[in-house]
């Protein structure tokens, strides 16, 4: 097998990209170096040329600017494979994982090519007579996307196939830690739009670099919209700074996410859905298993099955076949895991690299260390005895992303996704937390932060509402009844 930095090579020309610049991506399969790209040096500039993009794009009608959309989504199923090798090689997900991310691509593209003839808006019933009240929704402006490494591809395109669709420019600021995925995205964006014809040339930007860049595009009063996923720590500090110039945000924070395990359970079933939710990633996702509440009357079983089942982890290169975890992001990442769980072993299965084994934790409620979310496989295990009792701690967190229940008695599932049950947006039965379709809002509440991307109705962030009121007659009634005529 060719070392990262070989097979990096090789993509970067694949794509036609030269893979040199003052931003370096090292892969953290071994920490090498594969490539780098030029920074962003011209904020205003991108800002600005965003800005004369929208005003072009947005008088496309919207079905033909699903049009770009779906050529979009042919060039990514014909570079599928590629797509996905950087992904692992850049962020270290197995390639299984890769190729999901880029499906989920493709299948938001198929949504976005449908919604451009859906932007519906309301017809109301007005209280004055002859006349007749609408909602219409128009095209925003600028979005920005700001994206985090673990989701290198997948988060952009949520937000960027409404976005156009919806008849804005995008800006994408990528992570620092991948920023080649991007500029292969780039590429294949602009192979749809010269298919296309006709498309503003700065229609879709990226902008690299780090913390200051990110932070430059989201306070430019051009900037519409500014959807971004990463930590809540930088929503904290990212959300005033855009309310500040009255700025929209739509915010994908943290998740710290739980599965209630109830005593009907199918355990065979829950053992699947604990597996890729807590390992997946090597558990850096934002709906990665963190919590797991289990009743008293099988928690030794389950515990003693989830033991063997983190202990049969291949762990190693995730180019490899049979490899369900590969590493984690940087020795950041270790420090954090280790601080917490200063037992966790670490694996050397490449050099260079940072591989650890998935932690289980038992730990009595509350634990300082399970209320609080760190970006690495650890599982933290609480037992239960009553079901109001597993929902409060279910709930019982700062965040409010990702939730599910295990359980065949129908009145607990029922329970369990009521107004009474979890407080997260979104809440499963007889599924993990992890592995969302692109059908449904995306999107948690509390400091997961209130926004909603990908499917449903998640388009109308990406718009301005307006309400129309007509006068069809030949009188003027105000409404509420008031009267406002001058004495005779």
């Amino acid at each position: 097998m060719l070392s990262p930095a070989a097979e990096a090579s090789d993509l970067l020309r694949h794509f036609g990209l030269s893979g040199s610049g003052g931003l370096d991506s090292r892969s953290p399969i071994d920490g090498a170096v594969i490539g780098s790209v030029d920074e962003c040096t011209d904020v205003e500039g991108i800002c600005a040329a965003a800005q004369a993009a929208f005003l072009a794009w947005r008088t496309v009608p919207a079905p033909r600017r699903g049009e770009l959309v779906r050529l979009w989504g042919e060039e990514l199923r014909r570079e599928k494979t590629a797509l996905a090798r950087l992904v692992t090689l850049e962020c270290g997900k197995i390639l299984a994982e890769a190729e999901g991310e880029v499906q989920e691509m493709i299948d938001i593209c198929d949504f976005a090519v449908g919604l451009s003839r859906q932007l519906y808006g309301l017809t109301i019933v007005s209280e004055r007579p002859d006349h007749r009240m609408m909602e219409q929704w128009h095209p925003l402006g600028p979005v920005l996307v700001i994206s985090a490494f673990n989701f290198p591809v997948a988060v952009f395109a949520w937000n960027a196939a409404l976005a156009l669709v919806c008849g804005n420019s995008v800006v994408w600021k990528p992570s620092e830690k991948t920023p080649l995925v991007a500029e292969a995205v780039l590429v294949l964006l602009r192979r749809a739009a010269e298919r296309f014809g006709g498309v503003p040339e700065t229609l879709v930007q990226v902008a690299q670099g780090g913390r200051e860049v990110g932070e430059a595009l989201a306070d430019h009063s051009r900037m519409a919209l500014v959807s971004a996923t990463g930590s809540t720590r930088m929503g904290r500090e990212l959300g005033p700074r855009v309310a500040r110039r009255f700025g929209r945000v739509l915010l994908e924070l943290g998740g710290n996410n739980a599965m209630i395990v109830a005593p009907s359970a199918d355990l065979k079933l829950a053992e699947r859905g604990i597996l890729f939710s807590a390992v997946g990633t090597a558990g850096q996702r934002c709906t990665t298993l963190r919590r797991l509440i289990v009743h008293e009357s099988i928690a030794d079983q389950l515990v003693a099955r989830v033991r063997e089942l983190f202990a049969a982890v291949n762990i190693g290169d995730p180019r490899e076949p049979g490899v369900l975890m590969g590493p984690l992001i940087d020795e950041a990442a270790w420090t954090s895991m280790q601080a917490v769980v200063p037992d966790a072993e670490q694996v050397e299965a490449v050099a260079g690299g940072v591989y650890v084994r998935p932690a289980l934790v038992e730990v009595e409620w509350p634990d300082h260390r399970a209320l609080n979310e760190t970006f690495a496989p650890i599982l933290y295990l609480v037992r239960y005895s009553e079901l109001d009792q597993a929902i409060a701690i279910n709930n019982g967190v700062r965040q409010g992303l990702s939730s599910s229940i295990f359980t065949t008695d129908l009145r607990e599932a029922e329970r369990f996704v009521s107004g009474v049950g979890s407080d997260c947006g979104i809440a499963n039965v007889n599924i993990g937390p992890s592995g969302a379709e692109i059908g449904g809002a995306f999107g948690g509440e509390k400091e997961t932060g209130g926004g909603r991307e990908s499917g449903s109705d998640s388009w109308k962030a990406y718009m301005r509402r307006q309400t129309n009121t007509v006068n069809y007659g030949n009188d003027l009634p105000l409404a509420q009844g008031i009267s406002f005529d001058p004495a005779p």
